[in-house]
């Protein structure tokens, strides 16, 4: 039976006096109440606390607020009865709202979903929309999105980097300027709302990568295979190039069982020899066997491994989060000069394997970022041998499996976090041997000076040490990136003081 949702796949479609409930105010949350007044639709926004801007806000735009405990459903969500429910990425499955709103058959939908469906604002000169490159993974989803975004740029393609990278998709798609493409970061909960996804207008991207699987966020998704099932939405319905890693059988099956787009080609990468369809490495060079005519007996020269190498871009996990990105770029037809181009300007993000400071023949690296085993699992890669600061909030998340991968070879592990008994115990069980120091502060100001405090006690000449914390950082910081500058100031401070040589690194230079 045809609903009036189902006609509103446009922009210039009739959404005037739609009720809709909005659950959330983040950035996110506030980009589909402003779009959804602009349309004309009936907006309530449902939070549990609202951003002193944001609530200022909202009246100016024509929207309605409720804040409020939502242990419950309010009452006033109930008496509203809206029509649509667009919940914020925080949401999960379990959340009290979001069962009774799938309890009451209301359509449910996230950002993304409305996005895709007001995308035709602003079109191309043909009178197109923009294409969709959609990205998600357990790790390196920011830096390919980024890595994606200045490709395209090079490439003379008018694109943004969108999504969970930090600017909403709605903000992007309301744009005047307009875009060629829009590069989407999509994280496990936003792809759990793009599979509710129904209707005549589904979200369908010229492209998609899922980079990595592995287990995180049990929390919000409860099980691994949820967290999988959310992962593998990111290839619904691809148009051109369902690209996958081959070193990751997970995203080979996730292609496999995917509902594309006749004609839509799945394009593998990995660090080794490319077949054809296929990106890889030989001998060096950084190679596309995918984007040719004559891809079974010829390849395209992207770039060389020396040449990421001086811009501190080698690291195997990097290495393979370029190749991902060239797939998507070439996919819009990108030259290689161009993706070549955008990696010799390409800086990764501050708190990524970022060295903060070499001192006394002492590398310290700041990879904040690393909140999930698989994450911390390619930075002790990259830096065997390291004193390795490990901990935080878990997540649900099993480390026992990461320490007996790769905390053996560390030369000392140095334990934070609220969970720290559980990290450990998995050395006790599977590296009794590493030197294992809890770092122990009483306020969170003290936690990083005893970090570093310890670390000096242990490190050797060429040593390096590294926070990979393998867990969130919400325990004990507001953030990984207040995590990575606490550490990085308990560095200095310790240089400054005459405890370490000299400083190499350049505060301003976010590559290693």
């Amino acid at each position: 039976m045809t609903t009036r949702l189902d006609e509103l796949t446009s922009w210039h479609a009739d959404w005037k006096g739609l009720r809709v409930a909005v659950l959330g105010l983040s950035v996110t949350g506030f980009a589909v109440a402003d779009t959804l007044t602009e349309l004309g639709a009936e907006v309530l926004v449902v939070t549990e606390k609202a951003d002193e801007e944001y609530e200022r806000l909202l009246p100016v735009i024509g929207a309605r607020l409720w804040t409020g405990p939502l242990s419950t459903v309010p009452q006033s969500l109930v008496a509203f009865a809206p029509e649509l429910v667009v919940a914020s990425p925080g949401f999960a499955p379990s959340h009290p709202l979001i069962q009774w709103v799938r309890g009451s058959d209301v359509p449910l939908w996230g950002d993304v979903e409305l996005a895709w469906r007001v995308r035709d604002k602003v079109v191309r000169a043909d009178g197109t929309p923009a294409d969709w490159l959609l990205i998600t993974g357990t790790n390196g989803k920011t830096t390919t999105t980024r890595l994606v975004a200045d490709m395209l740029v090079a490439g003379g393609v008018r694109a943004a980097p969108v999504g969970n990278i930090g600017t909403p998709v709605l903000d992007a798609v309301r744009d005047p300027t307009g875009f060629d493409a829009l590069v989407v970061e999509l994280s496990s909960h936003q792809l759990w709302y793009l599979g509710l996804q129904t209707g005549p207008e589904p979200v369908s991207p010229h492209a998609a990568v899922c980079l990595n699987l592995a287990d995180d966020h049990l929390e919000w998704h409860g099980t691994a295979d949820d967290y999988r099932d959310a992962k593998a939405h990111v290839y619904d319905l691809t148009r051109a190039a369902c690209v996958y890693n081959k070193a990751d059988a997970a995203t080979l099956r996730m292609v496999e069982d995917a509902d594309v787009v006749d004609g839509a080609r799945a394009i593998g990468f990995d660090l080794g020899v490319p077949g054809p369809s296929e990106l890889g490495v030989v001998d060096g060079i950084l190679v596309d066997r995918a984007f040719l005519d004559d891809r079974r007996t010829s390849a395209l020269e992207l770039t060389t491994v020396a040449e990421l190498a001086e811009r501190g871009l080698a690291a195997p996990h990097i290495v393979s989060n370029i190749l991902a990105a060239a797939a998507l770029a070439r996919s819009l037809d990108v030259p290689p000069v161009a993706i070549r181009t955008a990696l010799q300007t390409f800086r990764l993000d501050p708190h990524r394997i970022e060295v903060v400071a070499v001192a006394e023949g002492v590398t310290w690296v700041d990879d904040s970022k690393a909140t999930n085993p698989h994450a911390a699992a390619s930075s002790l890669a990259a830096y065997p041998g390291a004193v390795w600061v490990v901990g935080g909030l878990l997540k649900g998340v099993d480390v026992s499996e990461l320490v007996a991968s790769r905390g053996a070879a560390v030369r000392a592990a140095i334990v934070i976090g609220e969970d720290r008994s559980a990290v450990v115990a998995a050395f006790a069980r599977h590296a009794p041997e590493v030197p294992v120091y809890e770092a122990v502060a009483a306020e969170t100001e003290g936690v990083m000076a005893r970090v570093v405090e310890l670390a000096a006690e242990v490190v050797r000449d060429g040593d390096v040490v590294l926070l990979a914390p393998a867990a969130a950082s919400f325990d004990q910081f507001s953030s990984y990136a207040d995590r990575g500058r606490r550490f990085a100031d308990a560095v200095r401070q310790r240089i400054g003081r005459g405890a370490g040589g000299h400083d190499d690194t350049d505060p301003s230079h976010d590559d290693a």
